[in-house]
């Protein structure tokens, strides 16, 4: 998307005039003001959060359709459902370009903007697809504003929700693993291990995960190394479940509809090494990600198998759709022998989570309080809902067994909690957060600007985390 400057004399699809709560008509251009009147009498337009109103130019200015977007109170959340709102309709009525008038802030529109403009419809017939938006341009954008962080999270997020909506037979461990090696670049290199490397490196929870589908498991390990002095090492680590049948412990027809988007932590890590190429925070980073199907077949892992984990800890299975954890349990003793001074974990690891606390909000669990302290504030600056649960160590004797170091699962009682405890038993020396994003990763139906599907959750914030 081609993003630039509007003047009056700039010529687009059509004109979006972002207002707040009971705006005064002569803020607009005269030729615009008898078209707002009626929006404000005849279509009870007053300004207000996710409200917007379209109509036909009609020779009124340059452009073929009139937007008034309300921003409520005109903070930046206001703004960006504003802006996402304007996205959201133009890719609806196919609009190429859109000449956005408003005192926000450039960055938080352009990101905005092009989330709301988003549609995963390369599967779809040819002409019922919309046109997406190539040109947007912005009333207050000046040379002195840097937009490449905008341009960059968009192009993050937008690859995020590409890759957690793509059907599972074209994203397989393997698929995921190529997508990762077209990041290569300038500072950031990827490795990929196959079945046999990671049967040589003991990473005994993926492959147990995958062995049950005849598409083998992969590891992934991105690095991102600045060219400046690095302020400090992280390592974030992403679920790549990429489809989750459940394995013997199966699921409903139902229950598996959606499961593509089971690897969505492994997107949201894939998204924000897209971003770090053009954020170039500095910031050394590490990102992790173990890809496996976990699949119902004769060779799959079994109930009361005991898995010996990388870090030597073993685990009983108890339940075989309790697998992401068995996933990121392995990334993270890898990532805590890289010696980095925090870690953090993303996944779409239990329904628990979604019971907490609902369709739209992730589960952070941390007992580190200027990690909890940092990431809470930069959800707050990306509009994401993030919010702290306990971690309490009591909890551990929930995941306690008699045939292993510990069970992979601790019952249905704080199931996102003892979820969360499992995975510090792989968690040796650096600072580690861990984010349940099984909620906001994959909208059933519309919610906002953000249509149904991927979402990109976590791509934001994490960016903003990084380079603050």
């Amino acid at each position: 998307m081609n993003i630039s400057t509007s003047t009056e004399q700039t010529i687009a699809d059509a004109t979006a005039y972002i207002l707040g709560n009971d705006f005064d008509i002569s803020e607009l251009p005269q030729a615009i003001q008898p078209l707002a009147q009626h929006a404000i009498e005849e279509d009870k337009f007053k300004g207000k959060e996710n409200s917007l109103r379209a109509y036909p130019a009609l020779g009124l200015n340059n452009s073929k359709w009139i937007f008034f977007a309300g921003a409520g109170s005109k903070d930046i959340d206001g703004y960006r459902r504003a802006a996402g709102e304007i996205g959201h309709q133009a890719r609806e009525k196919g609009l190429s370009s859109v000449s956005v008038i408003s005192d926000g802030d450039p960055n938080v529109l352009i990101t905005a903007i092009g989330t709301g403009n988003y549609r995963f419809d390369c599967n779809s017939n040819e002409k019922s697809r919309k046109q997406p938006l190539t040109d947007l341009y912005l009333s207050n954008l000046t040379e002195d504003d840097n937009i490449d962080r905008a341009t960059g999270i968009l192009n993050g997020r937008t690859l995020a929700r590409d890759l957690i909506n793509m059907p599972p037979a074209d994203l397989y461990p393997d698929t995921l693993a190529q997508e990762a090696l077209k990041l290569v670049g300038d500072q950031i290199t990827v490795e990929v291990w196959d079945e046999k490397k990671l049967k040589e490196e003991g990473m005994g929870g993926i492959i147990a995960v995958g062995q049950g589908s005849t598409n083998p498991p992969r590891f992934i390990h991105l690095h991102y190394t600045p060219k400046g002095t690095r302020s400090k090492t992280v390592a974030i680590i992403g679920k790549g479940v990429t489809f989750d049948a459940g394995g013997l412990s199966l699921k409903t027809s139902a229950g598996m509809q959606t499961m593509r988007c089971d690897m969505a932590g492994s997107g949201t890590v894939l998204g924000i090494f897209k971003a770090l190429a053009q954020v170039k925070p500095n910031v050394e980073v590490h990102g992790l990600i173990g890809a496996a199907e976990n699949m119902c077949s004769a060779g799959a892992y079994k109930l009361g198998d005991v898995l010996r984990m990388r870090n030597g800890k073993t685990v009983e299975i108890h339940n075989t759709d309790a697998e992401g954890r068995l996933v990121m349990a392995d990334c993270l003793a890898y990532g805590s022998e890289l010696k980095v001074d925090e870690m953090i974990d993303i996944a779409t690891l239990t329904g628990a989570c979604m019971v907490a606390l609902g369709r739209w909000y992730s589960g952070l669990f941390s007992n580190e309080e200027d990690m909890v302290k940092a990431l809470l504030g930069s959800a707050d600056n990306a509009g994401e809902g993030l919010w702290r649960l306990p971690l309490p160590d009591f909890y551990k004797a929930q995941l306690k067994t008699e045939w292993a170091d510990v069970k992979n699962v601790g019952g249905r009682m704080g199931g996102a909690i003892t979820a969360a405890l499992f995975l510090s038993n792989f968690v040796d020396g650096p600072k580690w957060a861990h984010i349940d994003i099984a909620g906001p990763a994959f909208n059933d139906k519309r919610y906002g600007h953000l249509t149904s599907g991927a979402t990109g959750t976590m791509v934001e914030t994490l960016i903003d985390w990084l380079d603050s």
